[in-house]
C-alpha cells in the first residue's frame, strides 16, 4: 500500500505567503521561503506553491520566489499560477519545481495538459481544480462546477467530467480544491473528493477545509484521496507536521515517518 502524503500549501501573493477564506479576504502571514524550509525540516512529504493572483492579473508566475523556495527544500515541489503555455511549464521546472499545476490555463486550453505530458511526462503535470457547489442541472449533473481565475469565473463545466477529461489528456495527478471548504476548517468536502477519486485512476489530493488531524484521516479514508493538502492548521501553529503524522499513524493510516 502506498503511503498517504501530507502536503503543506503555500499560497503566495506579491511574493508573500497569504491565507484567505473561500478564496477571499487574504492576509499576509509571512515569508514563503522560510516557511517552506520549516515544513521541509519538519517532514512534509511535498510542498505545493500557488501564485494565487497570477491568472487573474494576466501575468506570469514570480519565478524568483519559486527559485528561492526550491533552493531550500529537497522534496517534491509542485508550482502553479499563471501557467498558460508549455514554455511557462518549462520555466517553472527549470526554476526548481518537480511538478507543474495547471488550472485556469488548462480550462481555457486543454491541449496544454497533453502537450506538457508529452514534453515533460505525465508525472510532471498536475491538474488543479477549483470547485464550487451549485444546483444540479443538465450542464452540471454532479452539482460541482469548475471555477477559474482564483474563484472569480464560473465555467459551466462539471467537475467530475473535467477530472476525467484531464486524466484522458495526460494529467498525472489532480489537486482538488473545494472553494466552499477553503479556510473554513470544518473538514474537506468528502463527497466531492470521493466522487473525483472514484472517477479517475490517477492520484487525487484533497484540498480545502483541514481544521484537525481527523479531517485529514477522513480525506484519505472516506474521501479516498491519496494525499491531504494543509494550510491554516500549520501556518497558524495549531499543529506541527510531526503531530499530524503521528495522529494519522495512530488512526491506522500508512504514512511516511521519515525520509
Amino acid at each position: 500500500m502506498l503511503s498517504k502524503r501530507i502536503i503543506p500549501c503555500l499560497d503566495v501573493r506579491n511574493g508573500r505567503l497569504t491565507k484567505g477564506i473561500k478564496f477571499k479576504d487574504n492576509v499576509d502571514i509571512g515569508d514563503p521561503v522560510e516557511t517552506a524550509k520549516k515544513y521541509y525540516e519538519e517532514g512534509a512529504d511535498e510542498i505545493v506553491f500557488y501564485d494565487i493572483t497570477a491568472s487573474h492579473e494576466a501575468r506570469g508566475i514570480f519565478l524568483d520566489v519559486v527559485e528561492k523556495v526550491a533552493s531550500q527544500i529537497f522534496i517534491p515541489f509542485s508550482v502553479g499560477g499563471g501557467i498558460n503555455t508549455v514554455d511557462d511549464m518549462r520555466d517553472v521546472l527549470l526554476a526548481g519545481a518537480e511538478k507543474v499545476s495547471v488550472n485556469s490555463g488548462a480550462v481555457k486550453n486543454p491541449d496544454i495538459i497533453s502537450e506538457g505530458a508529452v514534453r515533460f511526462g505525465s508525472q510532471c503535470v498536475v491538474l488543479g481544480m477549483d470547485v464550487k457547489r451549485v444546483d444540479k442541472s443538465e450542464q452540471i449533473p454532479s452539482g460541482f462546477e469548475i471555477v477559474i481565475h482564483g474563484g472569480r469565473k464560473f465555467m459551466g463545466l462539471d467537475a467530475i467530467e473535467w477530472a476525467k477529461t484531464g486524466e484522458a489528456l495526460g494529467a498525472g495527478e489532480i489537486c482538488l480544491n473545494s472553494i466552499d471548504a477553503d479556510g473554513v476548517k470544518n473538514g474537506y468536502d468528502l463527497e466531492l473528493t470521493r466522487l473525483v477519486a472514484e472517477s479517475v485512476t490517477i492520484p487525487v489530493i484533497a484540498s480545502g477545509g483541514a481544521g484537525s488531524p481527523q479531517h485529514m484521516v477522513d480525506a484519505v479514508t472516506e474521501g479516498r484521496a491519496t494525499a491531504a493538502l494543509i494550510a491554516s492548521i500549520v501556518h497558524y501553529g495549531e499543529y506541527t507536521i510531526p503531530e499530524l503524522k503521528e495522529y494519522m499513524k495512530n488512526a491506522g493510516v500508512q504514512i511516511r515517518s521519515v525520509w
